[in-house]
């Protein structure tokens, strides 16, 4: 049972003001190196700090017009010390600083923590919050760089002084022409669009089809057969990547001579079916996932009622079971998209892939292009990952696992 009651407010000089002098101490560590005083920065930051819980509690300033004080405030202060980088920067700062004041002081920190927590246990409930947080801020920290290069004006991969001012005339959108406007880049864009979106099908065809099997009790070995289903996910990719190939090599050598196929039809369908074996783990995973809690007196009272198995299937199990397939198709998508290492063993220069493209950019010649195409790619995939998110929360709320 989670606490809702009110809370008593912790004390400002034993517990808020230390607690965010603390956290302006690290801010002002960060920012004090940037100028090669760390540790004077931390002082100022810890005395920044203290003196900004001290008012804000001290005279009960409401939440939001104290918020966008301190972040005013911080703004003009980091505009004075730098320029227009420096005054987002330090809105940013004094916005999580008057955040963690304003957290503190209500006791907001204890709102969804159980009422028999000691201190201990809240503070490692927090702590574990704040963890995750940090984790997820240096996964998602790296792209930012490469996302804001991306609109460099100049060739190169670093930050000018235009930049770093917000000059206008450092940014262009020159790089984003580059990428859009030649076959350098659209003929492997063209493939890989080619290629996902019919490795999605099969591996979302084949996947479903697995995971309904394998959800039935009577199925011998079903363990065994799901542990070398999703082995894919498991086995480093360089070597199933060098598996695939000893393996379709030959196929595609027979089904040149004795079909007479094309030979670049023959490397894209051997691309397409190497993506597809990596794309049904997620499929089965996720589809798997979802009839976990499917209810198969459904499917019992569709037979009685005679319909076929595949009528069954259509009209009572996929409805109800499509945003785990769904989900599971954006997966491969994105697993097929982003795939690099098996189309470099498989595939041959006419199924070269934009990721193809990005590493052969990478290793000849360093083309601020791929900062573009990076970007394109980043964007594309946290929208398929926002989609998933969506479903998974659409699923649960058609199985009763959560409120509507």
């Amino acid at each position: 049972m989670a606490y809702v009651g009110p809370v008593t407010r912790p004390d400002l000089m034993t517990f808020t003001g230390p607690c965010t002098a603390a956290l302006g101490a690290t801010f002002g560590f960060v920012v004090g190196n940037a100028f090669g005083n760390p540790w004077i920065g931390a002082l100022i930051g810890a005395a920044l700090g203290f003196g900004l819980a001290f008012l804000l509690c001290r005279f009960d300033v409401p939440r939001t017009a104290g918020r966008w004080a301190v972040i005013a405030v911080f703004a003009i202060l980091g505009l004075v010390l730098t320029n227009v980088g420096g005054a987002i920067a330090g809105a940013l700062i004094g916005g999580v600083l008057s955040w963690f004041v304003y957290w503190l002081s209500t006791g907001a920190y204890r709102k969804n923590v159980p009422i028999y927590y000691t201190s201990l246990q809240t503070l490692w409930y927090n702590a574990f919050l704040f963890i995750c947080g940090l984790v997820f801020f240096f996964l998602v920290a790296p792209l930012v760089p490469v996302m804001w290069l991306s609109f460099n004006a100049e060739d190169f991969f670093t930050f000018t002084p235009e930049m770093l001012s917000f000059d206008p005339a450092g940014y262009s959108l020159k790089h984003y022409r580059d990428f859009l406007g030649t076959d350098e880049w659209m003929v492997p864009l063209k493939n890989s669009l080619i290629i996902a979106p019919i490795a999605t099908i099969i591996s979302v065809t084949l996947g479903t089809l697995a995971a309904i099997g394998l959800s039935q009790s009577h199925v011998p070995f079903r363990q065994w057969i799901m542990a070398t289903m999703i082995s894919p996910m498991i086995v480093p990719l360089i070597i199933s990547a060098t598996g695939m190939f000893f393996f379709y090599a030959p196929l595609g050598n027979w089904l040149e001579a004795t079909l007479g196929w094309n030979q670049s039809f023959v490397g894209y369908v051997k691309v397409i079916l190497a993506h597809a074996v990596l794309g049904v783990p997620f499929v089965i995973i996720t589809v798997t996932a979802t009839l976990v809690g499917f209810d198969n007196s459904l499917t019992r009272a569709a037979a009685n009622m005679g319909a076929n198995p595949v009528t069954t299937f259509f009209r009572v199990q996929m409805p109800l079971i499509l945003p785990g397939v769904i989900s599971g198709g954006l997966f491969a998508f994105i697993t097929s998209f982003d795939e690099v290492v098996v189309v470099l063993f498989v595939g041959s220069a006419q199924q070269q892939t934009l990721p193809w493209q990005m590493f052969t950019g990478l290793r000849e010649q360093i083309s601020p292009t791929i900062l573009a195409a990076a970007t394109v790619l980043v964007t594309f995939s946290i929208l398929l990952l926002t989609t998933v998110e969506l479903l998974r929360r659409r699923s649960e709320r058609l199985r009763g696992l959560s409120p509507g």
